[in-house]
C-alpha cells in the first residue's frame, strides 16, 4: 500500500519546488491529492488509462461515472477535445474559474475516462493551476473521496474517506465550503444544456449562450430522475 508524501503548502506563497514534485509524481503515473477552488481532488494522468483506473479503484467508482479534467490553456483544452463557437465563448468569460465545459473527446483522451466526451476547465485556484501548468499532461480533478461521500475541504476528510494511498497530498488547510463546478454540456442534445448549477450562477452561463431561463428550466425537469 502506497503511504501518502504530505506536502504543507502555502497558497500565498507557493513553493514552486513542492509543485514540481507533485506534478513528477502525476507525470510518472502516480496520484496526488490537491486543493481547488471547490474542494480537494484527486490527480492523475487523464491520458493515462492505467492512471485513471487507479482514480476509480480509490474512489470505488463505477466506470460509467466520468471523470472531469483540468488544463492550463485553451490551446491545451483544444488538444484534447473539439470546441465549437459557443463552447470557445463561454470559456473565454468563465475560465480559469469553476465551469465546467463538456465537450466531444479527441482520441488522446482514453476511453475509460469518458467513451465519447471529457469535461474540463482551467481551475483559478494558485495550486491547482500551477499542479496542471507543471505536468506535461492534463490532470483529473474529481473530488478526493469516495463516491457517495461528502465533498472534502481539508485533507483530514480526504484521509478519512480514502485513507492515504495517493502517492503525494498537498496540504493547503481548510478549504471554504464552496458549491461544485457548474457543468455546461455541450454534447446533449438540445445544446448546450447545463446539467449542474454550482459555482457559477445558471443565469450567468445561460446570459452568454443567448439562452432563454424559461426554456433551459423545462430541459432541465426533462433531465431530472422521476
Amino acid at each position: 500500500m502506497v503511504s501518502s508524501k504530505i506536502l504543507k503548502i502555502d497558497v500565498k506563497h507557493l513553493d514552486v519546488g513542492i509543485i514540481k514534485e507533485a506534478a513528477k509524481a502525476i507525470d510518472h503515473g502516480g496520484l496526488v491529492v490537491y486543493p481547488t477552488e471547490t474542494s480537494y481532488a484527486l490527480g492523475a494522468d487523464a491520458s493515462n488509462p492505467d492512471s485513471v483506473n487507479k482514480v476509480f479503484s480509490v474512489k470505488r467508482r463505477l466506470p460509467a461515472s466520468p471523470i472531469p479534467i483540468i488544463v492550463n490553456t485553451m490551446a491545451m483544452a483544444e488538444r484534447f477535445a473539439f470546441f465549437n463557437k459557443k463552447a470557445r465563448k463561454i470559456a473565454a468569460e468563465f475560465w480559469p474559474g469553476p465551469l465546467t465545459i463538456a465537450v466531444r473527446k479527441k482520441k488522446r483522451i482514453p476511453d475509460i475516462l469518458n467513451p465519447d466526451r471529457v469535461a474540463m476547465r482551467i481551475p483559478s485556484h494558485p495550486v491547482a493551476f500551477s499542479l496542471v501548468k507543471l505536468a506535461s499532461v492534463p490532470v483529473t480533478a474529481t473530488s478526493a473521496n469516495r463516491s457517495g461521500d461528502p465533498s472534502p475541504y481539508s485533507l483530514e476528510a480526504v484521509i478519512s474517506s480514502i485513507g492515504s494511498i495517493a502517492d503525494c497530498m498537498l496540504d493547503a488547510g481548510a478549504l471554504p465550503l464552496t458549491p461544485p463546478s457548474t457543468i455546461v454540456d455541450f454534447v446533449m442534445k438540445p445544446s448546450p444544456q447545463i446539467t449542474r448549477e454550482g459555482a457559477v450562477p445558471a443565469d450567468l452561463v445561460l446570459k452568454s449562450l443567448g439562452i432563454n431561463r424559461a426554456r433551459w428550466w423545462r430541459h432541465k425537469m426533462y433531465l431530472s430522475p422521476k
